[in-house]
């Protein structure tokens, strides 16, 4: 069947990339984009900033067009991003100032109209989380002071953290939210600046503070200390503090352990992937919410295909109805059991980045086995591959610290931190490990699978 507009196709290529890498990834990197033409074997996509179609450009290109081969069947196709009317390609060595980039204003989030509390699934793996979500968006500073989330990514942790904010906000409240990493790069501008009067004066005097991915600042000191007195100032006024993490404070070993101790004085509640049950009832819930007529035998194949992360599983509807949507098709569960499947068939074609691929990549290039990087080896060669597969599993796949930990002989988080530090440290003096660097990664962009030592 034809494949129609560009805008169509990059529709139905997000659905899969959405599915292929990291929740942080898609949303920093491709949620706001859009397909804008295409003709002659050249895709153009529109990009809301030079910084990120440089971005694209350098490390997402050959995922991008592997995917596009694939939905338009033309093996030749090339994509361009465009920026207000300018395109970034390297081919043609053209690139633009990243310092062009807006920057961006506090306060200015926008909060998701609908992550609310009515759109949120409840069941046995989040009710905890949820209820004291609410408790704390209707009596704010009285009850759970803070309140510290944590779970895996994709499992609704900033959905809750939105949903409070608008029952905040209907109230009248002062709602901050912001992410560890922006509230980072906020401090060091203002230290910078010498503004940090100004700084300090913002969050200390918010009526509720709501931060994500609390993680990122663990072993930034000059940021852990600032955050540590915003959140005594905050506490002692009895203003409301929620927090989210990947997990609990005190599996954070780099974090200051004053701030792992005060996340702890009011509940941490954990949110767990969701029972096939539940995986149901949000598939059924996000059909809704998109108007998408969709039978309930399609949404329980879906939601049996074992992904327990809810972005991916959105993911998998996406591109089960982008699929319907570009060749006028209902969406059956024989379109379904097709696009699904082909995912799986082509998993390491498209994804240049699985972490299998890299970790075998890694042991090529240091005559190694795979295994070896999981034992208990500690010999200087070993130990040197093993933070060259800690560091690419964080760098190209977007692996969380305790993935990477699990994948690499369920070794600490705290552990590869400072194993990815270290080796980012080694490869800004070190041109060799940088030349290795560069080999191993033009294996894992070319797609080889079988490698051996």
């Amino acid at each position: 069947m034809e494949i129609r507009s560009a805008r169509e196709i990059w529709d139905a290529a997000l659905g899969e990339l959405q599915v292929q890498i990291s929740r942080s990834n898609y949303r920093t990197w491709l949620e706001k984009t859009a397909g804008l033409e295409y003709q002659n074997d050249h895709f153009v996509v529109s990009v809301p900033n030079t910084f990120i179609a440089e971005y694209l450009d350098r490390n997402q290109r050959s995922l991008i067009e592997k995917t596009l081969i694939h939905l338009t069947s033309s093996p030749e196709i090339q994509v361009a991003f465009q920026v207000n009317g300018r395109y970034h390609n390297s081919s043609n060595g053209h690139t633009e100032d990243p310092g062009l980039l807006p920057p961006a204003l506090p306060g200015a989030t926008q909060f998701n109209s609908k992550y609310v509390f009515d759109s949120f699934i409840v069941g046995d793996s989040n009710r905890l989380a949820y209820a004291a979500a609410q408790s704390v968006a209707t009596n704010p500073g009285r009850i759970y002071n803070p309140l510290y989330i944590y779970g895996g990514v994709g499992l609704g942790k900033t959905h809750l953290l939105h949903a409070i904010a608008h029952l905040a906000r209907s109230r009248h409240i002062q709602v901050i939210y912001i992410s560890a990493e922006q509230f980072t790069n906020e401090f060091v501008s203002a230290v910078r600046q010498k503004k940090m009067e100004a700084f300090n004066l913002r969050y200390r005097q918010a009526g509720m503070l709501l931060i994500d991915d609390i993680h990122f600042i663990s072993g930034k000191k000059q940021t852990e200390e600032s955050f540590f007195h915003t959140f005594n100032a905050l506490h002692d006024a009895n203003r409301q503090i929620v927090i989210t993490g990947d997990l609990p404070p005190k599996a954070i070993t780099l974090l200051d352990k004053r701030l792992r101790s005060r996340f702890e004085w009011g509940l941490v509640a954990d949110i767990q992937p969701p029972d096939l049950e539940t995986r149901q009832a949000i598939l059924q819930a996000k059909a809704r919410q998109k108007e998408i007529n969709i039978t309930r035998d399609v949404l329980e194949f879906i939601a049996g295909q074992g992904q327990q992360n809810i972005r991916e599983l959105e993911g998998l509807l996406n591109r089960v109805t982008a699929f319907a949507q570009l060749f006028n098709s209902p969406p059956t569960l024989e379109l379904a059991t097709h696009s699904i499947a082909n995912i799986g068939s082509r998993e390491s074609e498209i994804d240049s980045g699985t972490p299998g691929l890299i970790i075998n990549a890694v042991t090529h290039s240091f005559n190694l086995k795979p295994g070896d990087l999981k034992s208990s080896q500690r010999d200087k060669e070993t130990s040197l591959a093993r933070r060259f597969a800690m560091y690419l599993l964080r760098q190209e796949n977007g692996c969380s610290l305790a993935q990477v930990g699990a994948l690499l002989g369920n070794r600490d988080p705290s552990s590869v931190t400072n194993a990815c530090k270290k080796l980012s440290a080694e490869l800004n003096n070190n041109k060799s490990l940088k030349r290795r660097l560069v080999e191993i990664q033009k294996i894992i962009k070319s797609g080889t699978k079988h490698l051996t030592p």
